[in-house]
């Protein structure tokens, strides 16, 4: 289990708790809830839905339940919490595939802490849905924290096993956005309407993911990678290696944007605590390591995504040959192919060796010869 402070945006005076959210867009439901809770607090709330999207939305609601005027973005509260040294802020990240009984464990120990600064402290803890087997060893603590405890789970999904911890929290959930709201968010940008109608295709229902990938002039190609995929198998070996080395480097070049927004996180963080006359960062080390797991993450996404294009491709492939000058083709063999991409796309859950992980798909997907 990691332990890092991290924050979100702050408000202007005239609207306290409103601007706080300006970065979680899309999610005007999700957004009013928060804003109710952050006035009268309770003991948790589970986020569900898309993991930046909710991650974004848990900073800011940390943030306002920290600063004493519910989030006014100037206090020193705010300020810390901006910088991400805010000592009652504190996001529990899973250090393996899920989340252990040792890491429950200390979370337990963790929520008995008091705060060090503000009234409350707020354990943001990632990636719920996957601590189905640990559940049980912080379900007492979810349900019945200290007073000065507030815990914010984040999960994709409810799977059966924490469907009792689900119904100790109150639930704010954070639906895709639609695909046509993404594309008329774009163009509200000023990016083109083909271009904009492309993006929307990639970010699958993430305005954070869009924006990122608007920003990547790479992104149209690597689409055109990943669709060329089937008529490219032959089932030689040679093959799959180029296209799997291919992938793994379009990839690689998709964090290009991320990073950017990091090295201008690290400096805009260097150049405050120079004013400030201290001679080093401090949290320096803690926002670093949550940039590398933002980082893992929006590859991860990457490779899903790609895999979701290929996948379409298939589909279409299916479309074409059942048309008018259909040859003879099994339909099962393309709802064959669409399924083994499904499930190396949930294998992305258990941190898998990427290069074989592919190199099989393709190999599998070569042999079926749709």
């Amino acid at each position: 289990m990691t332990l890092v402070t991290d924050a979100a945006d702050g408000p202007d005076d005239d609207l306290p708790v409103a601007e706080l959210f300006a970065a979680v867009a899309g999610q005007p439901d999700a957004v009013a809830t928060l804003r109710a809770c952050a006035r009268r607090p309770v003991h948790a709330y589970l986020l569900r839905g898309s993991v930046p999207g909710t991650r974004v939305a848990a900073r800011s609601f940390a943030a306002a339940l920290l600063c004493p005027r519910g989030g006014c973005g100037r206090c020193e509260h705010c300020r810390r919490a901006l910088a991400g040294t805010h000592p009652d802020l504190v996001m529990i990240e899973r250090t393996g595939a899920a989340l252990s009984v040792d890491d429950a464990r200390r979370l337990v120990t963790l929520a008995q802490r008091r705060p060090l600064e503000a009234d409350r402290q707020v354990l943001v803890v990632a990636d719920v849905h996957l601590a189905t087997r640990s559940a049980p060893a912080f379900l007492k603590t979810v349900e019945e924290p200290p007073p000065s405890t507030v815990f914010v789970l984040l999960a994709e999904d409810v799977p059966p096993e924490l469907v009792t911890m689900a119904s100790r929290c109150v639930n704010v959930s954070f639906p895709p956005v639609p695909r046509a709201a993404v594309e008329d968010w774009l163009r509200a940008k000023g990016i083109d309407a083909d271009r904009a109608a492309r993006i929307a295709d990639g970010a699958g229902g993430d305005l954070h993911r869009a924006q990122l990938l608007a920003e990547d002039g790479q992104f149209t190609e690597r689409l055109d990678l990943w669709r060329s995929i089937p008529a490219r198998l032959d089932g030689s070996g040679s093959t799959v290696s180029v296209l799997t080395t291919a992938v793994l480097e379009a990839t690689e070049s998709a964090l290009g944007p991320l990073r950017s927004r990091h090295a201008d996180e690290l400096a805009t963080l260097a150049a405050d605590a120079e004013a400030l006359g201290e001679r080093a960062v401090t949290g320096r080390k803690d926002v670093v390591d949550r940039q590398h797991r933002e980082e893992r993450r929006w590859r991860n996404d990457e490779l899903r995504a790609g895999l979701a294009v290929l996948a379409r491709a298939y589909r279409d492939r299916l479309a074409g040959a059942l048309g008018p000058d259909a040859h003879a083709v099994s339909p099962s063999a393309f709802a064959a192919a669409v399924d083994l991409i499904g499930a190396s796309v949930a294998s992305f859950e258990h941190n898998p060796n990427e290069t074989l992980l592919l190199e099989a798909l393709f190999v599998r997907l070569g042999q079926a010869g749709v």
